[in-house]
């Protein structure tokens, strides 16, 4: 998996709000339900924390859009000013969907982390179930 597939499934899973939240998938991988090998898991992770940690680095400046930009004194400047902090902050505005983002992402990174755990754990039984075979007696 490269970097930008990582990171494009980063993003689904921050725009998917009808997806899994962070709850439902850590307790999805609590489970067993699923299972990610170290290096998918490896870069969903980093991807996920670059995230994060861009957010972190913005967080200030972002916060900005809840400011009435400065527009003219007129009606149509005062609305329009009123109408770009409201759809930021509305329930599908930019900075609400990057609130969401900061708080699931650390669920999402911890579900992933037993994903890799669950992957190992199969791996080891489906070797030990593989080593138990006999061998096929060939004449």
């Amino acid at each position: 998996m490269t970097e930008d597939v990582a990171a494009a499934t980063a993003s689904r899973l921050m725009q998917t709000r009808v997806g899994l939240a962070a709850g439902q998938m850590k307790r999805l991988a609590t489970s067993g339900g699923f299972a990610v090998d170290e290096t998918t898991g490896n870069e969903l992770i980093a991807a996920l924390e670059g995230v994060l940690q861009t957010l972190e680095a913005r967080w200030a400046t972002l916060q900005r859009f809840r400011d009435h930009p400065a527009l003219s004194d007129t009606a149509t400047g005062q609305w329009v000013s009123a109408h770009m902090v409201a759809t930021a902050a509305d329930e599908k505005g930019l900075l609400t969907q990057l609130e969401q983002a900061r708080a699931e992402f650390p669920g999402y990174i911890e579900a992933i982390q037993q994903a890799k755990r669950n992957y190992q754990s199969r791996d080891e039984e489906t070797q030990a179930q593989l080593a138990a075979i006999p061998p096929v007696e060939r004449s």
